[in-house]
């Protein structure tokens, strides 16, 4: 594994049926996505060396320190229990850290829980107190921040709108698509391209087609060692690279059309996976999407096509379900957003991809996968990359 230390390896994955969760209370949400994973991975809690628990800020559930409020529930007594948080790449950030943990051989296998309740809070306003205070005033909430990043990213490349507007369409045709076919996302609607182009306006050029929900959800996954994996698992799937960048906190100190924590987390994790031509050698990529315009942006950050040409690429085809490299084909974030699981529900996907575990939305023949994720203020990506093979 090179830089990775020991090899480590996905056994389980679990989620929650995602959406506006007033059934149960955010403990018991939490449970039911642990108790998916120990039924996928056939084990125990017993079988747990340490927890990895990370949401939003804290402050979007209004309790200090939520991973002791939800100890419990994340069968966490008596164990090793540490939460990690960056904002929406949270998710990715976890995963890293368990990750970290079994390679770094301080432990064997850990559990690595996301989750977010964004119907018991105020996500906007929760949201409003990360930007720095130069921009804050300036910014309605995250599509206003998107937005503005979406005009940045054509004009530096000179993009014709329009045709930046017919592809962003497409993207949402194909992930609502996806969610169609994935029974636990939060929008499973059928859209067709004029309806995205004829949406409502968020803020230009959003619009509400473009945009994630706010989601209720969690999301659970189990690392381990190659031989508790290979005692444990049939068919797990390894870690192949890793990356996480960041960049200037004030959003007018960088050039988010050439995003550079993206291309720098993406570049680390392909020299560790071995990649060179990611396009070729991927067979499907869980793209972090909040909003469509997004997607677009991250195909070229992540080396997938070159840079302005993402429009180009998509109405071509080249990342839809049946071209040469399928995005998001579990309806990505845009069909489902439960901030802090959002990242690593990314990674789940592309792990259930390369096990043949994926149901309706598997890309046959998947055996290599991107994960994704970005967060902070726009200002840390990372990566993930997952394999069939060791």
């Amino acid at each position: 594994m090179g830089r990775m230390g020991r090899a480590v390896a996905v056994i389980g994955t679990g989620q929650t049926k995602h959406g506006r969760r007033d059934d149960v209370s955010y403990p018991d949400l939490i449970r039911e996505a642990i108790q998916a994973v120990f039924e996928d991975a056939g084990i125990t809690i017993q079988d747990v060396d340490a927890i990895v628990y990370g949401s939003m800020p804290s402050m979007m559930e209004g309790v200090a320190f939520n991973h002791f409020y939800m100890a419990d529930a994340l069968r966490a007594v008596g164990k090793p229990l540490l939460r990690t948080e960056t904002c929406g790449s949270t998710g990715q950030s976890i995963a890293q850290t368990g990750i970290y943990w079994v390679a770094s051989g301080m432990a064997d296998l850990v559990l690595v829980v996301g989750s977010e309740k964004q119907h018991e809070g105020d996500a906007q306003a929760t949201m409003m107190t990360i930007p720095d205070k130069i921009t804050s005033p300036m910014v309605g909430g995250a599509p206003a921040i998107f937005s503005m990043q979406a005009r940045e990213w054509m004009g530096h490349f000179n993009i014709d709108e329009a045709k930046a507007r017919e592809a962003a369409a497409i993207v949402s045709v194909d992930c609502h698509d996806g969610g169609l076919n994935n029974p636990l996302a939060h929008i499973r609607m059928k859209v067709t391209k004029e309806e995205v182009m004829n949406a409502k306006i968020i803020t230009y050029p959003v619009r509400l087609l473009d945009v994630c929900p706010s989601s209720d959800g969690a999301c659970a996954v189990l690392f381990a060692s190659e031989d508790k994996a290979r005692k444990i698992c049939k068919n797990p799937a390894w870690v192949k690279g890793m990356g996480f960048r960041g960049e200037e906190y004030y959003t007018g100190d960088s050039n988010k059309a050439v995003w550079q924590s993206t291309i720098g987390a993406a570049q680390e994790a392909y020299k560790q996976a071995g990649i060179t031509d990611p396009r070729k050698e991927l067979d499907v990529a869980e793209i972090y999407n909040p909003f469509t315009y997004h997607e677009l942006m991250f195909m070229e950050c992540l080396g997938l096509c070159p840079p302005g040409e993402a429009p180009d690429y998509v109405i071509d085809g080249v990342f839809s379900p049946d071209g040469e490299l399928p995005c998001n084909p579990s309806g990505g974030v845009l069909c489902t957003n439960c901030i802090g699981a959002t990242g690593l529900i990314r990674l789940a996907e592309a792990a259930r991809q390369v096990t043949g575990k994926a149901g309706p939305m598997q890309v046959e023949g998947a055996k290599l996968a991107l994960s994704h994720a970005m967060g902070g203020l726009e200002q840390f990506n990372a990566v993930t990359i997952i394999g069939s093979e060791l």
